[in-house]
């Protein structure tokens, strides 16, 4: 089975071939080329890595799109077209199902490997994505006559996953919300960010791995800006509120825990996310952490329920 990272570089180069383009174009090329259109950061993160290539702004992809598409033939237009319509069919069935998280993870899969398999039922093949991926590639596979390798799908979708800011993970996009933060934290954990002193989560060193360390990782949600997907420096301390101690902590995705030093955001169910400078995002109950204390951030809104009057007082880090 070829790899998915061939069948990147392969569509790029099949579409790049005829269009003599530059280094910019080329990478552009591979985005229609991967079927990406409606995620165009996607696979040109995924190509920069893959290829050591750096990647343009948004805006400059913008730029190039229309230049590129023009030169297309019109067999190439058509796909590029069933692409992106089943591309956003896919984005469509997820939302529709309350799997707005792993839209990437579906289309990446369909792109990849139903090129001459269309499908005319998104909504099945959506609901395939609640099972974990241990039992989702077996099934996709067994369902659909294809021929996923577990363990090179994994490779490939963090490195794609580490390359772009999922734009859905955001339940709403235009405020700085507790679930909003919790999808955060989820995120860079299945992406396997690292640890780095003074970063919010861009893309850094000689890999290009997404960073942040321990303040970092929330800073990094506060200060990210989901319409110029650029990080801005507006907010340069993390405000939080002491609500209680940890026996106190509500199931409530986005709430913080802190142990005096360190923060961690609880993501639902008994788990927190965090950052450390051992292992980089991690995740455990937070029965298995020595946190001490709850707490809200200030630049983050919270369910109504938790808007009573506050029992410790407010700090900063």
């Amino acid at each position: 089975m070829a790899s998915i990272r061939k069948i990147l570089m392969h569509l790029a180069a099949d579409t790049s071939s005829d269009l003599k383009l530059n280094k910019k174009a080329f990478i552009a090329a591979g985005s229609i080329a991967a079927g990406f259109l409606g995620l165009m950061l996607l696979p040109v993160a995924a190509l920069s890595s893959i290829c050591n290539i750096e990647a343009p702004s948004f805006r400059d992809i913008e730029a190039d799109r229309e230049a590129v598409i023009s030169q297309l033939s019109p067999e190439q237009h058509e796909k590029m077209s069933n692409s992106e319509a089943d591309g956003q069919a896919i984005a469509e069935a997820m939302k529709k199902i309350g799997l707005q998280e792993q839209t990437i993870k579906a289309q990446l899969i369909y792109m990849s490997f139903f090129d001459d398999n269309r499908l005319t039922d998104f909504e099945e093949y959506a609901g395939f994505f609640v099972n974990d991926n241990e039992q989702l590639i077996p099934a996709l596979n067994e369902k659909y006559s294809i021929a996923v390798d577990y363990d090179e799908f994994m490779r490939t979708y963090v490195l794609v996953m580490n390359s772009t800011i999922n734009q859905y993970m955001f339940s709403n996009a235009g405020t700085k919300n507790a679930a909003d933060l919790a999808a955060w934290c989820r995120n860079a954990y299945i992406s396997q960010w690292r640890y780095a002193e003074n970063t919010f989560g861009e893309r850094t060193g000689d890999e290009r791995i997404r960073c942040a360390d321990n303040v970092g990782l929330i800073m990094g949600y506060i200060r990210y800006d989901t319409k110029s997907k650029t990080f801005t420096d507006d907010t340069v301390n993390l405000a939080y509120t002491v609500k209680g101690g940890i026996e106190t902590l509500p199931d409530i995705p986005g709430v913080g825990v802190y142990n005096g030093n360190n923060f961690g955001v609880h993501i639902g169910g008994g788990q927190v996310i965090f950052s450390s400078a051992i292992g980089g995002i991690q995740r455990q109950p937070v029965s298995a952490g020595n946190w001490t204390s709850w707490c809200t951030f200030d630049a983050v809104t919270y369910p109504q329920e938790m808007n009573e009057p506050t029992t410790e007082t407010t700090t900063g880090a």
